[in-house]
This record gives structure tokens, C-alpha cells and sequence, in this order.
């Protein structure tokens, strides 16, 4: 399978797509300069306990305080010595106003607060560090027991086991000189005790200890001879993917190619318009049939139908073909649009045993590519397959749809960013095309964010130095409606509300 990564930055926004063997299996974006909070480790201060549910809820400097359990120990940062520190033995002796170190586990979501964690870990390219947990742990997908073994005597080496530190040996470790992997666990190590030093005379609500952004932790993340290229739309983006490469140095550094198209590069490789139909219900097969996905918020249904297809065979053969594209493709659209918790997969009625097992063997095969752990059950008799997906990070939809104004909420349509991005791709294509002034005729609502927050500054500084870009506000506009066209001439004649990017 050949894997291709395409990274780019503009409208404020980071971005991320991933094509396996010409096909999007996985976009992600997140705001510039702020990144996932997942990972985060906050010093953070209990402001409620509530029994009945056997949690607590903590101040950590968000909108809205965390749920963290009470089955688990916690760190106390009033009481750390030297290097580790001693752990309190449970949560339950928490009271109301006492410090902790906490570790955002999952994002918040609707009305629900953040979760957090008191387990706390610190992510590198080969370990993932368990500076408080004594537990060792091996990534699944090393399955080889003589490369098992061997790698967790390196690890056991390694690790301090009086301190109580554990370790979850990530997938590339196996390929990693044992030297580097010495390095790497005293860098981890290193960070943990500037961590310790730093939470003695923080705030309540300060950010301890952040993961890397975006593009740079699926640089980290990413190995394989698979890897065909790694496409970057943005030069500061890609000097600083070079560096990342250079310092790990187990990606060449002729895979890193920075775009120079005159084009946005998203729209010249197709992406942009896969990403646009990534959000909507129904996703045709490739033999006809298709996909009906409705995300809830307490589980995800995705619904098989035949289509236009009607198979040359019989009807069991018939179904079952549909079924096994279906498979394939719901594997493909629940890493794209990241979907996590519960599915609930209802495929068309078949009668064989044998079938109904092997669509199960397809799904799990399909998920098993997938980062997140998945977990499949077996086909029940209505042919209802349930499995489950790790929450990582935010849906995409999260970010790439907004509630719809007009019908209070029951429809979608698309965010902000995403009319900034197809208002940047149109007038890149029209100055691809020789024009030297865009004339933009847009919602005034959407005039006013770009101007306020500068949303193109980057290119009217850099790409649009030398053209103009001029903005016509329309009060019945819907957000979505925009209308670019370009312009030669000297002299334009336009309304007197117009602006013009400066």
C-alpha cells in the first residue's frame, strides 16, 4: 500500500490528509498555534466531588471543568521529591480544593467537559513514557514474539523499576538502534523532571506539558517503506517538517517535497472536493450500491443498500458483493471523518453462514489499519455488526460542519474555514490564470471574520504581494454563497462598500 501525506497551512488553520493507494483515508485540522488539547497536562484544582458517580470534577483553565474517575491513584504536586515523587494511594482521600496534575484523555464534546486523567504519560516516537503507572506495555502490532522479547529486555534495561515508571513500547521501536532508544528514554525522562519543577509554583490552569502540533506528530508517528511522499503547501511548515526529519533521521529527507504550484495544492490533487463530500450521509460504492452514515450523539448507524446494483448471479451472491464493499468503505469513512465510540452496521439480509463470517473478517481486517483500536463483534442474526472505535482527538465533522441558523440547528452546513479555504483555491486559480485583481461578492458576515481576523494576511503579504484582492459584502447572501471572478483592468468600477486586502 502506497501511502502519500499532504500537509498545508493558511486561513489560520493547519491541515493534513493522508491518501492510501490514491484514496483519502484521513484528514485532520486544527487551529494554528493552539493544537489538540488531548495530551495536554494541566496543574489542575478539584472544585467538586460527586460519590454517586464515583468522580470528581477539575479546574484546569477550559471553558468547562473535567471529569475525572475516582477508580484510579493521583499525583500530588505539593508532595514531590527529587526526581519522581510519591503517589497518593487513591482518589477517594481527594477533598475539595486540593492540587493535582491532570492529563486530558478525551476532548470535550457537546455539553461534556474534557476527561482527564491522573495517569500521566509523555509521548515519544518509540515509547510512550508512564512517568507515575507501573506498567509495561507493547504495541499489538509488533507480533513477532522474538522481536517482542528482545525489545523488552532493551526497555526493562532501561527503566528505573524502584521509581515505579512504565512504559508502552510504540510500533517503530523495533526498527530503533538500542542507543537511540537510550537517548530518547532519557529525553522523555528529562521532560518529566523540568515537568515536576515547573508544577511546583504554577498557577491552577497552567499547560504543563503539550504535545507537538499537528503535522509534527504525524511525522513523529509515521515510518514504513510504504511512504511514497510527504507533500507540503506552506515554507515555514515544511522547513520545520525538514528539521523534525533531520533530527529522526528514519525518513529520507527526498520523500519531503514542498509544493510550488501556482494553484492551491489541495484542489489541484483533488483532495479538497473529497473532503467537502466527506461530511455528507450517503456515500456511493464503487459497484453501485451505497452508504447512509447518521452520526448521534449516542452512537453512529450506518445503513447498506443495494443501489443501482443488481449482480448477474443470484441474490445471496448479490448481497453479499454489496455487503463487501460496504465493509471496506465503512473501515475507509470512520478514519476519515474519525469516528469514535459505538457503530452500529446494518447490512442487507443474508442467509449463509459463511457469508455473514466472512464480512465480519473483512471489517476487522480493514479496521485493523486503523491507529485507533477498534473492536468488531460478530454478525447477529438480523445482520446488525457492532464494533467499537477509540475516541482520538475531535470528529472531523466537529470542525468541518456548523449548526445551520436557519433551521435552528437541524441541519448542517459548512464552517467558516471551509468558505475561506474555497475563497483562497478560487482566486489562487485565477491568478494561476493571469489575472492581477480578484473580485470577491460574499456574505457580509464572512467579509467581516476575514477582516477581523485577518484571515488572509499570510498571502496578501507572500503569494498576493502584487495583485489586488477586492471584497463585495452582500447582505442576503447565504455564508456558503461566494462569487470570484478576475479582473485586468487598470480602473475597476466597484460599489462604495467594497474593500480591499491590504
Amino acid at each position: 500500500m502506497k501511502k502519500e501525506w499532504f500537509f498545508d497551512c493558511y486561513c489560520g488553520r493547519q491541515f493534513v490528509a493522508l491518501l492510501e493507494d490514491d484514496k483519502l483515508t484521513e484528514f485532520s485540522s486544527e487551529k494554528e498555534n493552539e493544537g489538540e488539547i488531548v495530551g495536554n497536562i494541566y496543574k489542575g484544582r478539584v472544585m467538586n466531588i460527586l460519590t454517586g458517580m464515583n468522580a470528581a470534577f477539575v479546574a484546569c483553565g477550559l471553558d468547562k471543568n473535567c471529569y475525572l474517575s475516582m477508580d484510579e491513584s493521583y499525583a500530588d504536586p505539593s508532595k514531590y521529591e527529587g526526581t519522581m515523587g510519591e503517589m497518593n494511594p487513591t482518589l477517594p482521600d481527594l477533598k475539595v480544593g486540593d492540587e493535582i496534575l491532570v492529563q486530558v484523555t478525551k476532548p470535550p464534546r457537546g455539553n461534556k467537559g474534557a476527561k482527564v486523567t491522573t495517569r500521566l504519560s509523555i509521548v515519544g516516537k518509540n515509547f510512550i513514557y508512564l512517568p507515575t503507572t507501573e506498567f509495561v506495555g507493547i504495541s499489538r502490532k509488533i507480533t513477532d514474539e522474538k522481536t517482542r522479547e528482545r525489545v523488552l529486555s532493551v526497555t526493562d534495561r532501561l527503566r528505573d523499576k524502584k521509581a515505579g515508571e512504565g512504559v508502552i513500547i510504540r510500533t517503530q521501536a523495533p526498527l530503533t538502534p538500542p542507543r537511540k532508544l537510550k537517548k530518547e528514554w532519557q529525553f522523555l525522562k528529562k521532560l518529566w523532571q523540568d515537568l515536576l519543577e515547573r508544577a511546583k509554583n504554577a498557577p491552577v490552569g497552567q499547560v504543563l506539558h503539550k504535545d507537538l502540533d499537528l503535522p509534527l506528530r504525524v511525522i513523529r508517528d509515521s515510518f514504513g517503506d510504504e511512504l511514497v511522499a510527504i507533500h507540503v503547501g506552506n515554507q515555514e511548515l515544511y522547513e520545520r517538517i525538514l528539521k523534525l526529519i533531520r533530527l529522526q533521521k528514519d525518513i529520507p529527507e527526498r520523500k519531503l517535497v514542498l509544493y510550488k504550484g501556482e494553484r492551491a495544492m489541495y484542489r489541484e490533487y483533488g483532495i479538497s472536493k473529497i473532503v467537502y463530500d466527506s461530511v455528507r450521509p450517503t456515500v456511493p460504492l464503487d459497484n453501485g450500491g451505497y452508504i447512509v452514515i447518521d452520526q448521534t450523539e449516542a452512537m453512529t448507524v450506518v445503513d447498506v443498500n443495494t443501489g443501482s446494483y443488481v449482480g448477474n448471479k443470484n441474490r445471496e451472491q448479490t448481497v453479499f458483493e454489496v455487503n463487501e464493499q460496504a465493509a471496506i468503505e465503512i473501515a475507509r469513512q470512520v478514519r476519515l471523518r474519525n469516528i469514535g465510540g459505538l457503530v452500529v452496521v446494518d447490512f442487507i439480509d443474508m442467509l449463509e453462514e459463511e457469508h455473514k463470517e466472512k464480512i465480519t473478517e473483512i471489517l476487522r481486517e480493514k479496521l485493523a489499519l486503523d491507529k485507533a483500536k477498534c473492536n468488531v463483534l460478530p454478525m447477529s442474526e438480523f445482520c446488525l455488526t457492532q464494533f467499537t472505535r477509540k475516541r482520538v482527538g475531535n470528529e472531523s465533522a466537529s470542525f468541518l460542519v456548523k449548526p445551520c441558523q436557519h433551521c435552528k440547528g437541524n441541519g448542517h452546513v459548512h464552517n467558516d474555514f471551509f468558505v475561506f479555504a474555497k475563497i483562497r483555491a478560487d482566486i489562487l486559480d485565477l491568478f494561476a490564470n493571469g489575472f492581477s485583481a480578484a473580485i470577491v461578492e460574499l456574505n457580509e458576515g464572512i467579509m467581516r471574520k476575514i477582516l477581523a481576523e485577518g484571515v488572509f494576511t499570510g498571502e496578501v503579504k507572500g503569494r498576493w504581494k502584487d495583485k489586488r484582492v477586492y471584497l463585495i459584502p452582500h447582505r442576503t447572501y447565504s455564508e456558503e454563497h461566494v462569487s470570484v471572478r478576475g479582473d485586468n483592468s487598470e480602473i475597476l468600477t466597484l460599489p462604495d462598500n467594497a474593500k480591499i486586502l491590504y
